[in-house]
């Protein structure tokens, strides 16, 4: 294991859970999921001597990016997604933001692709996509970490929801066996909401899973 630390901020309407992943003992760190008050974020961080270096988004609805451009305009960080989460991202009836009474869009910097291998401050991160949440979902994997950002795709002991724009419970449970299951037991998965889990918890006790 590596000098990884993950820090947490639950934000907004949703009590979305937001990361931000660092080494100990330095500065910069990638945030995931901007869920809200982008304000808020970056001085929260500042305050502990932080900077944002790299936004990522796992999907595209607005409990994940309502602080998103925001928090870009602050720190000067890019913003990437995966590709095919575009045009979520792009509409606000697709991301429900319209729904939620406070339309956002976000234009992403660049995008990422199914099994992009990134190099972000050191950290080798895996991208999964794991449609089924939302087209364009994905979950971020430190392979040398044990660690798995998975947003929406996974919870503990369930899975994000299916009955929005886009979202497919068919395409979401293919995701969990092609993408998922063959990760590690001890693999540490951070969600977009509620408790941190493992993959070897939710192979034996989530419903959802197989």
């Amino acid at each position: 294991m590596s000098d990884i630390k993950i820090g947490r901020l639950t934000l907004g309407v949703c009590a979305t859970n937001c990361y931000f992943v660092y080494h100990e003992g330095q500065s910069k760190v990638i945030f995931f999921d901007p869920a809200d008050q982008g304000e808020h974020i970056y001085n929260a961080l500042k305050q502990k001597n932080f900077e944002v270096d790299t936004i990522l988004l796992t999907h595209g609805h607005f409990d994940h990016i309502w602080g998103c451009s925001r928090l870009r305009q602050l720190s000067g960080a890019k913003v990437f997604a995966l590709d095919a989460e575009e045009d979520v991202l792009m509409s606000s009836d697709l991301n429900a933001s319209e729904m939620a009474g406070r339309a956002c869009t976000v234009k992403a910097n660049d995008f990422y692709k199914d099994g992009d291998e990134l190099d972000i401050l050191g950290f080798k991160i895996k991208v999964l996509a794991t449609p089924g949440h939302t087209k364009g979902s994905c979950c971020y994997y430190f392979e040398d970490d044990g660690i798995l950002i998975s947003g929406d795709t996974l919870f503990e002991e369930s899975i994000g929801r299916t009955d929005l724009p886009t979202g497919s419970i068919s395409e979401l449970k293919r995701s969990l066996k092609e993408k998922l299951d063959p990760l590690p037991d001890e693999t540490v998965v951070y969600p977009g909401h509620g408790a941190s889990t493992t993959i070897g918890h939710e192979r034996e006790y989530n419903p959802f899973w197989v």
